[in-house]
């Protein structure tokens, strides 16, 4: 029977990662979750080990004495301010615990490594990107491109498993859609307490986003399905030694979502949503100079087509600024207080992010052939996944109750 080490334990990934296997305590005997947080409820074959990822290879070989596991799920992620910093952080975190599982003699029973990566190996966050996404795509590493540590991590990964004859895997979630508490990357907390200080100050739901990415298309990851692909491609044979993109299976709009997030909280949607906005609440920023789909404008005959021109992150209602007024803080101080919720949680909702996502002019579809010829057949509604966390999060007593 298979053994499990998770770092990252109660992240928005690692959290559901840990859950996943652990719903099959006959299958995963033994789950190690690793986190420098507080612990979770977990069930009896989890066994939770708090550890500093930051800390060196020794200081981790000493925290890990006791640690082993066939299987290693590497769902860590540390954000910093910088390009630079996220790639010098994320990758010693990485290189340091890899290293301590050869200190602690851990590495010879290990079988394979699964690393939790992100749509940023895409380049999403630089601008439009060539359509669908696949695993195949060129990496963006030339001279005018920021780091990328999921690069880095990449790269330290392979070269230790080539070293130590080991397996891995590599995961491409995207826009992920999960409950965490204070997470960096949580859109459905954010999403909720949007539309509910909007229902509070009387407001019908208006769009925060971009006018030109309400009718485009994206693609999500719900953490559950995520984890369920994870404990798969641990475990079967055709994975090894590959990548994938790892999404819902459906491809979205928020056309399609917003009323549906409106008729959640018992809403509606302003009907001229995106002539109702004044100027002093919008924003407006430029991303990098040539998107993604510009490496391969050439072979894709794209050359002088306007995807290829500079994208942007649009707000018709700047989220970071919204989220700082006086009437928004006092309407989700009297929600807090009339419904017994975590006061504190409106502090912690990642409001950049969120106005990250909404605000994109371009779309993002990502294709799960490669996984599917692999033999994964794992779907999920994207909307669905949206409404069972906002239960979630409900019963959390983080957003109030319909």
């Amino acid at each position: 029977m298979p053994s499990a080490i998770v770092t990252g334990a109660t992240g928005i990934l690692g959290r559901e990662i840990v859950f996943e296997l652990s719903r099959y305590a006959q299958q995963w005997h033994t789950v190690h979750a690793l986190s420098r947080s507080k612990k979770e409820d977990y069930p009896s074959n989890v066994i939770h080990n708090h550890i500093d990822l930051t800390s060196s290879a020794d200081q981790m070989a000493k925290d890990l004495k006791n640690v082993k596991g066939e299987y290693i799920f590497f769902a860590a992620y540390l954000q910093k301010d910088s390009d630079q910093e996220n790639w010098d952080v994320n990758g010693t975190m990485l290189a340091n615990f890899l290293q301590a599982q050869t200190k602690t003699g851990a590495i010879k029973d290990v079988k394979r490594i699964i690393l939790v990566t992100g749509a940023k190996q895409y380049g999403v966050h630089l601008g439009a990107p060539k359509n669908p996404m696949l695993e195949s795509d060129p990496w963006l590493t030339g001279p005018d491109r920021p780091p990328n540590f999921y690069y880095h991590q990449q790269d330290i990964l392979h070269k230790f498993c080539e070293e130590h004859n080991k397996e891995w895997v590599v995961t491409y979630p995207n826009d992920v859609i999960g409950y965490a508490e204070g997470n960096f990357m949580n859109l459905a907390t954010a999403i909720g307490m949007y539309a509910t200080v909007s229902k509070e100050l009387g407001q019908d739901l208006i769009f925060p986003g971009s006018e030109d990415f309400y009718t485009c298309f994206d693609s999500f990851t719900y953490s559950k399905l995520h984890a369920q692909f994870c404990a798969w491609a641990a475990l079967e044979p055709r994975a090894a030694d590959q990548a994938f993109s790892v999404v819902n299976g459906d491809t979205e709009s928020w056309q399609n979502l917003w009323p549906r997030v409106a008729s959640h909280f018992n809403m509606r949607v302003k009907p001229n949503q995106f002539k109702v906005t004044s100027e002093d609440q919008q924003s407006s920023m430029p991303l990098a100079e040539k998107p993604p789909v510009s490496e391969q404008a050439e072979k894709l005959g794209l050359v002088g087509h306007p995807v290829t021109s500079q994208s942007k992150v649009e707000q018709q209602v700047d989220l970071l600024k919204w989220s700082q007024r006086e009437d928004v803080k006092k309407g989700w101080a009297k929600v807090a207080d009339r419904e017994g919720l975590q006061k504190d949680a409106f502090e912690k909702a990642t409001w950049g992010f969120l106005g990250f996502v909404l605000g994109r002019n371009y779309n993002v579809v990502i294709s799960m052939s490669k996984a599917r010829k692999a033999g994964w057949m794992g779907y999920v509604d994207t909307w669905e996944s949206l409404e069972d966390v906002f239960e979630e999060l409900q019963k959390a007593k983080i957003l109030p109750p319909r």
